[in-house]
């Protein structure tokens, strides 16, 4: 088929690789434009870097809401588009524009989790298990016909690990329903089941040793690697790398306060911090780290 391809990050390179290893034709590859990454320099996105290793040509529009944009996508005669993790809306003409449609690779069983952030929105909800939809794009927000799904456990995963594992089954499955579009009937959502998953705050990732410690060990899973659950201690930043959540255990004393193995009083509960990373240093161990924290009598973390 002649495609275009419009996904950013690492999550959409192995579907632009199983695309092109499928025999298919992708005449653009569409991403976001270069932004500032490590010490301010310009970097292009991973789809960027992996479409130019394809030979492929790549697109970086702004938006592409203008008559240009569109008339240069409808120029390109696709039979299809194939959408992962793109990071802008598709307006109706160029959704219209490829002959069959365009089709997202989503990363939650829709209508579970429609939106920016779905991996770790479920990690949060201490959801049992997630996945991958095949969906064809409407102009709704993630509220088109879905062709094709399939589930994973959640088991204990970071959102990082869980990307990983979501984009390969995505990659899968969005080759499959390309082969089958003549017999997959599509099937609607249930408006009625939906739920959805807002762009993440950075003011989320905050650790609250008020709440109970099993929604703190999802957090810590739910922001690792990006942009990683942190507190302070000692006016210092510190990121919790890993932890895990100890319910069964009394809590001693008021929340926020650890002892010299790592155990944090929670609302609920106790989470044992495993690893964490303060500010301009590496990762290391918890107890390591607090060995020289220097916190006091009456340690507290905030």
């Amino acid at each position: 088929m002649r495609l275009a391809f419009m996904g950013t990050p690492e999550f959409a390179v192995p579907a632009l690789d199983a695309l092109v290893e499928a025999g298919h034709e992708v005449r653009a590859v569409y991403t976001q434009p270069p932004r500032p990454g490590n010490r301010g320099r310009i970097t292009p996105s991973p789809v960027h870097r992996r479409a130019e290793a394809l030979g492929l040509p790549v697109r970086t529009p702004e938006r592409l809401r203008s008559r240009d944009e569109a008339e240069a996508f409808a120029a390109l005669d696709l039979d299809a588009a194939v959408v992962a993790a793109y990071g802008l809306l598709l307006p109706r003409t160029i959704l219209e524009a490829p002959r069959h449609g365009c089709f997202n690779i989503h990363a939650s069983l829709l209508p579970r989790w429609r939106g920016a952030a779905p991996i770790q929105r479920a990690i949060m909800a201490g959801d049992a298990e997630t996945g991958v939809t095949i969906m064809r794009m409407e102009p709704g927000l993630d509220t088109g016909p879905m062709l094709l799904k399939a589930a994973t456990p959640v088991d204990g995963k970071t959102a990082g690990a869980l990307a990983a594992e979501l984009a390969a089954m995505g990659a899968r499955l969005m080759v499959d329903a390309l082969a089958r579009l003549g017999e997959i009937e599509p099937e609607p959502q249930d408006a009625a089941r939906a739920t959805y998953a807002p762009k993440i705050d950075k003011a989320e990732a905050r650790i609250d040793w008020h709440r109970d410690a099993e929604a703190l060990e999802r957090l810590v899973r739910a922001m690792e690697p990006s942009p990683g659950a942190w507190f302070e201690a000692g006016g210092e930043r510190v990121k919790l790398r890993a932890a895990e959540a100890e319910t069964g255990t009394a809590a001693a004393g008021p929340p926020g306060r650890v002892d010299d193995t790592g155990r944090v009083t929670c609302g609920a509960g106790v989470l044992r911090l495993l690893t964490v990373q303060p500010a301009g240093r590496a990762a290391m161990s918890a107890e390591a780290w607090l060995r020289g924290a220097r916190l006091g009598p009456d340690p507290r973390l905030a």
